[in-house]
């Protein structure tokens, strides 16, 4: 009955909103994902990490469970119609996000809003990230200087995206987004 109440309509509509901006943005990310790989692996991390966004402001706006899970399925539908070739990757990264997301504010039973929380968030992601795609682009190819530039912006990346998510939320609550 809590979640039900949680998840109101005002709710569900403001992970909507959120969701399609930040899906627009992931589109984009994933127009220029192939060129970004082929052309300068080292800076991919900057590039995924914008998918972080849709989970960060709504948990900064919102502050409920399960709006950072919802907000990036909705994310990656969107994102879905700029290259619908990854709609699967898309959905599984919105669901790996919002469950890392999701689970860091459930330690805190949803009670800790603090910045803190949102960048241990981005950096599990991050080091996540750094593993999986150093794995599937094999790092070993590059010169030293590559695969450690690649290691820092992977982890960096969404530690970077998270900050300007959370000044978007703060912004938000501010023009009185938030359910008060």
């Amino acid at each position: 009955m809590a979640l039900r109440q949680a998840l109101n309509t005002r709710t569900l509509l403001v992970c909507a909103a959120i969701g399609v901006a930040t899906g627009i943005l992931g589109g984009v990310a994933g127009l220029v994902t192939v060129g970004v790989i082929a052309l300068a692996p080292y800076v991919y991390g900057l590039v995924l990490g914008v998918h972080v966004l849709p989970g960060i402001i709504a948990q900064e706006v919102l502050r409920k469970p399960m709006v950072a899970l919802i907000t990036h399925v909705i994310a990656a539908l969107i994102s879905s119609a700029f290259t619908p070739m990854w709609a699967m990757r898309y959905i599984g990264t919105a669901l790996l996000f919002g469950a890392i997301q999701e689970g860091v504010a459930a330690l805190t039973r949803y009670r800790a809003w603090g910045r803190w929380r949102f960048f241990v968030s981005a950096a599990l992601i991050g080091v996540l990230v750094a593993i999986v795609v150093g794995l599937i682009v094999d790092l070993r190819q590059f010169a030293p200087w590559v695969q450690l530039s690649y290691l820092i912006v992977s982890v960096l990346g969404p530690v970077a995206w998270t900050a300007i998510g959370i000044a978007i939320g703060n912004a938000l609550r501010r023009a009185g987004i938030a359910p008060r």
